[in-house]
């Protein structure tokens, strides 16, 4: 194939990606959430959760709930109706990391005709890019310097949310450092998920132009959660022997 047509081919498929990107975002922030308590602290936590995802929100009484027209409810045990006519998410959801909290607001919101999927994208090296997208949506892009911090991310993302696959990408460009995070995720999360290890080839070429610290890797990760794996296995090893 010509250069020129690579090339061509190449910027077709980026701009098709982060299309899907950004609707996904908007479609995340543009969901109508209601605060429902007479709690004073508890609606500080509530409404600082929402803050830093970044979604407006409405207050309302907890009365108002059966009536609300938006999406979805953040209120207590004690204030919630019996039979709620809106999908409710509770104060627990206060104590959980953010990309959690954005998967149990998908989770509570899915229509159920979005791939029941998992998939954990990794770029390894000195600092490790991780994408994660829970039923179609993106719910993390963030980046690690620490093998440890990363595993400890992932097993709090695949303990949290149910899907019926879990699937881990990992890049091939540094397989020292991908062979440990499988290692330390292996003997320390006792539950069955896939494994991948990508091909990179060309995802850094795709964001060359990106030098501030982590978002090279963050958008390798993306990348790398679009495609297929050469080899795969079910994990883990703790459980099988």
């Amino acid at each position: 194939m010509p250069k020129l047509t690579k090339e061509i081919v190449f910027f077709t498929i980026t701009c098709k990606f982060w299309k899907r990107f950004f609707t996904i975002i908007a479609q995340i922030e543009n969901i109508r959430i209601g605060i429902a308590t007479e709690d004073g602290r508890q609606y500080f936590r509530f409404s600082k959760v929402l803050k830093d995802l970044g979604i407006s929100f409405d207050s309302i009484l907890p009365s108002q709930i059966q009536n609300f027209d938006g999406d979805l409810i953040f209120t207590t045990h004690e204030e919630a109706p019996r039979n709620p006519l809106v999908p409710l998410l509770f104060d627990e959801i206060t104590a959980k990391q953010p990309s959690v909290i954005k998967g149990l607001i998908i989770q509570k919101l899915d229509s159920g005709l979005n791939e029941n999927k998992l998939i954990l994208g990794i770029d390894p090296g000195k600092r490790i890019g991780l994408s994660v997208y829970y039923l179609g949506y993106q719910i993390d892009n963030s980046f690690f310097i620490s093998i440890e911090k990363l595993v400890q991310n992932l097993i709090m993302i695949m303990a949290e949310l149910k899907s019926q696959k879990k699937i881990l990408k990992i890049g091939n460009g540094d397989m020292i450092i991908a062979n440990k995070i499988v290692q330390l995720l292996n003997l320390r999360f006792c539950s069955n998920f896939e494994i991948e290890f990508v091909d990179e080839r060309n995802t850094t070429l795709k964001i060359k132009n990106y030098n501030q610290r982590g978002k090279r890797d963050m958008l390798s990760a993306q990348f790398i959660t679009q495609r297929n794996g050469y080899w795969r296995t079910v994990l883990p090893l703790s459980i099988t022997g």
